[in-house]
């Protein structure tokens, strides 16, 4: 029997642009126009490789999901506001409620570490989530870049804070009490008898299988974005319309992965 080691690691030159505070509306379809010449086109180069070989297509999510969610991580990064920095989670509200909405990725070590079910805001809508609110009392989700913060246990056992990135959208995350919890009414069970998953009053609570995993994993400092199709939020974003200086963007170095090949006959 022969073994053969395959390293799967690509890199990208390191590079940054001229910051600048300037904005404009970005619907996310042009990830890389924030950006001018070859940056751009390395941007895009480094995206969609994390993206092909995280096999998020696989998994359900969107390129284009995945690639305002990168955009904002390093947006994030590039502020300092993120203490956990390889860890990305992505909430996506695009996708009905009877799917697997909700990723967790390691971006160093080029890994999805959770792909499971996520409930929206009872007044958000039915099994779709097509309305959204930064008001108290509004049981609706909220929308766009949230950093992870500290963990309790409450009403809803363990859970886990978040601070808003976007005063419009999503400041008033803490004094609503939008949390990261576990729940009965979101479970794999619930999806495969083809009953609608149960509805928050604005959290994005998980299953109790699940719970406290995902929270161990995502908590204190790690960029989390929930995604939607809401067209004021694309164009309106202070984080996806932001014109800034990027961080080294580099490919992270993936692990060996050892294949055992069957001699020849």
């Amino acid at each position: 029997m022969r073994r053969f080691v395959l390293l799967c690691s690509i890199f990208l030159c390191s590079f940054t642009t001229k910051s600048t505070t300037e904005t404009g509306p970005n619907d996310g379809k042009h990830f890389p126009s924030l950006l001018s010449g070859s940056t751009a086109s390395a941007a895009h180069s480094l995206v969609d490789s994390l993206y092909t070989n995280i096999h998020l297509d696989e998994a359900g999510l969107g390129r284009e999901a995945f690639f305002k969610a990168y955009q904002g991580y390093q947006y994030l990064l590039s502020k300092n506001k993120l203490t956990k920095e390889n860890i990305l989670t992505i909430c996506d509200y695009t996708q009905s409620s009877s799917q697997k909405r909700l990723y967790v990725i390691d971006l160093a070590a080029g890994k999805l570490l959770f792909n499971t079910y996520v409930a929206h805001g009872h007044n958000s809508g039915g099994t779709m989530a097509t309305s959204f609110s930064n008001v108290n009392s509004s049981n609706k989700s909220s929308e766009g870049f949230l950093v992870t913060a500290e963990t309790y246990v409450g009403h809803n056992g363990y859970s886990m804070r978040f601070d808003g990135m976007e005063r419009n959208f999503n400041g008033n995350v803490r004094d609503r009490a939008v949390v990261m919890h576990g729940s009965d009414y979101v479970s794999a069970e619930r999806a495969a008898n083809g009953a609608m998953m149960g509805r928050s009053w604005g959290c994005p609570a998980v299953s109790r299988t699940d719970c406290n995993q995902i929270i161990d994993k995502i908590k204190g400092g790690s960029c989390f974005f929930i995604n939607t199709s809401d067209p004021v939020y694309a164009h309106s974003s202070s984080i996806l319309n932001a014109r800034f200086e990027w961080p080294s963007l580099t490919m992270p170095e993936l692990p060996l992965q050892e294949i055992t090949v069957a001699p020849q006959q």
